[in-house]
C-alpha cells in the first residue's frame, strides 16, 4: 500500500513538468518568431483606405429646379446632376444682348457722322479752291484797273480826257479792290469752316473708337451672362460614385455651398499612420502587405510611395504647442502613403471604399 501511494505523486509531477516545458518552449518560439519578424517588418492597424473626393458646388445662387441623380449612383464626367432655375439669369442675358445691340447702333451712327463730316471737309476744300481762283481773277482785275487809273490820272492833268472818264476809271479801280477784299474775307471764312469741320470729323472718329470700346464691354457682359446661365446646369466633374444627395427640388442653394460629393473612381490608396519610432528603417519603394478588414484572409500587394512632410498633429485644427502649459511627450504619428501594385490584377482593390480600415505590414528588407 505504501509503494502505490508513493508512485502516484511522482506521475503527477512529471505531467506538470512536461506541460510547463511545452508552454515555455512554445512561448519562447513565439517570442523569437515575433522578434525576428519585428526586425524585418513594421505594421500598424492605424490605417485607412483613401480616395479623391470632389465636392459638388454650385457657382451661382438659385432655386433647385430638378435633381437628376440618386444616392450612391455611378456617374460619368459631364453627366447632369442638378438643374437650377435659370429665369433670372435668362433675363439678365437678354438685357445684356439688348445693351450690346444699342451700342452697335451707336457705332453705326458715329460712322455715318464721320462720313458726313469728311464729305463736308471735301466740300469746304473745294469752296476754298474756287475762292482762290476768284481771288486770282480779282487780283488781275485790280492790276488792270490800277493801270487804267494811272493812265487816266496822267491824262486828266493834261485835260486830254474828260472828268467823267477819270471818275469811271477811279470807280472801276475801287470796285476791283473791294471785290478782291470780299473774296479774301470769304476765303478766311471758308478756311475757318474747313478747320471746324475737320475738328468735328476728328471728334466723330474718336467717338467711333469709344463706341467700339463700349461694344467690347457689352460683349463681355453678354459672355458673362451666358457663362452665369451655363452654371445653372451642374455637371459631374469626374467619373465616380455619388454620396448621399442632400438637396431637393425647390431648395435655395448658395454659390459655394457644398451639395454632395463625388468619390472619384480613378484611384484608391492607403494612408497608414506609423509611430515616429517605427520610421527608422522605412524607405520609399518597400513592399507592403495590406490586410483589409472587409476581406479577411486576403492580402493585397502594395508599396510605400511617400511620407507626409509633417506629423498628423501639425495639420489639426488646433495643433499642439509644447511651448505653453505643461509639456507631456507623446509619440507622434506620421502619415505614410501606400499605393497598390497592379491594381488591375487585384479585383479586391476595385471594391475598396474610402474610410475602410486596413492593417498594413511593411517589409523593411
Amino acid at each position: 500500500m505504501e509503494t502505490q501511494s508513493n508512485q502516484a505523486p511522482k506521475k503527477k509531477n512529471s505531467t506538470f513538468i512536461i506541460v510547463l516545458a511545452v508552454l515555455v518552449l512554445g512561448g519562447g518560439a513565439f517570442g523569437i518568431t515575433k522578434y525576428i519578424h519585428a526586425q524585418h517588418h513594421e505594421d500598424t492597424d492605424n490605417a485607412q483606405v483613401e480616395a479623391n473626393v470632389s465636392p459638388v458646388i454650385p457657382r451661382v445662387t438659385g432655386y433647385v429646379k430638378e435633381v437628376r441623380v440618386k444616392d450612391n449612383q455611378k456617374v460619368k464626367k459631364g453627366d447632369t446632376l442638378v438643374i437650377l432655375d435659370d429665369r433670372d439669369l435668362q433675363i439678365k442675358l437678354e438685357q445684356a444682348e439688348a445693351a450690346l445691340a444699342a451700342s452697335e447702333v451707336q457705332v453705326s451712327v458715329a460712322t455715318a457722322n464721320t462720313t458726313a463730316a469728311r464729305a463736308n471737309i471735301g466740300s469746304s476744300s473745294a469752296n476754298i479752291g474756287a475762292v482762290d481762283a476768284q481771288i486770282k481773277a480779282a487780283e488781275v482785275n485790280v492790276w488792270r484797273a490800277n493801270q487804267d487809273y494811272e493812265r487816266y490820272n496822267n491824262l486828266i492833268k493834261d485835260h486830254s480826257i474828260t472828268q467823267q472818264q477819270y471818275e469811271q476809271a477811279l470807280a472801276t479801280k475801287q470796285t476791283a479792290e473791294r471785290q478782291l477784299k470780299v473774296l479774301q474775307e470769304q476765303k478766311e471764312v471758308a478756311s475757318r469752316q474747313t478747320s471746324a469741320v475737320g475738328s468735328q470729323a476728328n471728334a466723330t472718329a474718336e467717338s467711333i473708337t469709344a463706341a467700339k470700346a463700349v461694344i467690347k464691354e457689352r460683349q463681355a457682359e453678354v459672355d458673362n451672362a451666358k457663362l452665369q446661365l451655363s452654371y445653372t446646369i451642374i455637371l459631374a466633374p469626374e467619373d465616380g460614385e455619388l454620396s448621399k444627395i442632400y438637396v431637393q427640388p425647390g431648395q435655395l442653394v448658395q454659390a459655394g455651398q457644398s451639395l454632395f460629393s463625388v468619390v472619384l473612381s480613378n484611384d484608391v490608396w492607403v494612408v497608414a499612420n506609423f509611430k515616429e519610432t517605427q520610421l527608422n528603417k522605412m524607405k520609399l519603394g518597400q513592399e507592403v502587405e495590406v490586410h483589409v478588414d472587409a476581406f479577411p484572409g486576403k492580402s493585397l500587394k502594395a508599396k510605400v510611395t511617400s511620407f507626409s512632410p509633417a506629423t498628423g498633429a501639425r495639420f489639426a485644427l488646433l495643433p499642439p504647442d509644447n511651448a505653453s502649459g505643461n509639456f507631456v511627450k507623446v509619440v507622434q504619428r506620421l502619415p505614410v502613403k501606400i499605393e497598390f501594385e497592379n491594381a488591375a490584377s487585384q479585383p479586391e482593390v476595385k471594391q475598396l471604399r474610402p474610410g475602410m480600415n486596413v492593417v498594413v505590414d511593411v517589409h523593411l528588407d
